[in-house]
């Protein structure tokens, strides 16, 4: 029996390893077509052969064709402002679920779980709505805007907070802290590894944010890296698919680089963070 659960066990890593190196191998061929394609000349764009030779002239091509340092800017603008907004309301918010007790406080945290389940994609045109009646129609502002209070970061947030021991609360009460600053010196310093966690997915998620930001925006001065490529790569390039995949790798380097640096520490975070 031993013998049969030991083959049994060895058989089930066998195809689970298996399967993890498949989808690995789906996952990469398309980036890897990309790679192989922006560094070769136009000529090689349709084949897969490693005997072409390099060069950089596709990434100087896609650079000097559309504005992709405003670009750049706008975007970074973007995910920097969502990402301190984010921060500083839901922890306020998560802090409140967790240290007061106020009428309707299970009915009012419900509505947050609840908005987990609203696709942003249904609140495009009342978004849009309220966009144009603030006068905020082509700013970067309006793109972030909407996106200011996350329930997934309360939800993750108060998680955290409802571990922290009740006796640093009431030491650091008795040391005369405020409650903003209970939050800023004990709760905060605590949550840092699930903030880190929530904002490698925020910056992720708003750095590749697209459709919201194509509806709202009309000008180079406020359009962010996606909604600029995609323009780019039906207007400005035709087909010429090394162009393209050149300023799709000009585009989403920073994260792919982010990510291969600091992978460890991203591990790290959404272990400490209990994200799943």
């Amino acid at each position: 029996m031993i013998v049969a659960q030991a083959n049994s066990w060895s058989l089930d890593r066998l195809l689970f390893t298996s399967g993890a190196w498949l989808l690995a191998v789906i996952w990469v061929l398309p980036l890897g077509y990309a790679i192989m394609t922006a560094f070769q000349p136009a000529a090689f764009e349709t084949q897969i052969t490693l005997q072409a030779p390099l060069t950089l002239e596709n990434f100087i091509r896609a650079w000097n064709a559309a504005p992709f340092a405003r670009y750049f800017l706008n975007t970074v603008l973007l995910v920097t402002m969502i990402l301190v907004a984010q921060l500083i309301l839901c922890s306020l918010a998560a802090f409140a679920f967790v240290r007061f007790e106020f009428p309707f406080k299970g009915v009012l945290f419900a509505l947050v779980l609840l908005q987990l389940m609203v696709m942003p994609d249904i609140l495009l045109v009342r978004n849009y709505a309220t966009m144009r009646t603030l006068g905020l129609i082509d700013t970067i502002l309006a793109i972030g805007l909407p996106y200011f209070a996350s329930g997934f970061a309360i939800f993750l947030l108060r998680q955290t907070f409802m571990t922290v021991p009740r006796e640093l609360d009431e030491a650091a009460r008795i040391e005369g802290c405020s409650w903003l600053g209970l939050l800023w010196r004990v709760y905060v310093p605590l949550a840092k590894p699930t903030m880190l966690a929530f904002g490698l997915v925020s910056v992720s998620h708003h750095w590749n944010n697209f459709i919201w930001p194509l509806i709202i925006t009309s000008s180079v001065e406020t359009r962010p890296l996606t909604v600029g490529l995609s323009i780019f790569a039906t207007t400005d390039s035709g087909i010429e698919w090394s162009i393209i995949t050149a300023a799709t790798l000009i585009t989403s380097a920073p994260l792919l680089i982010g990510f291969l640096l600091f992978q460890r520490q991203f591990v790290q975070s959404f272990m400490r963070a209990g994200i799943k």
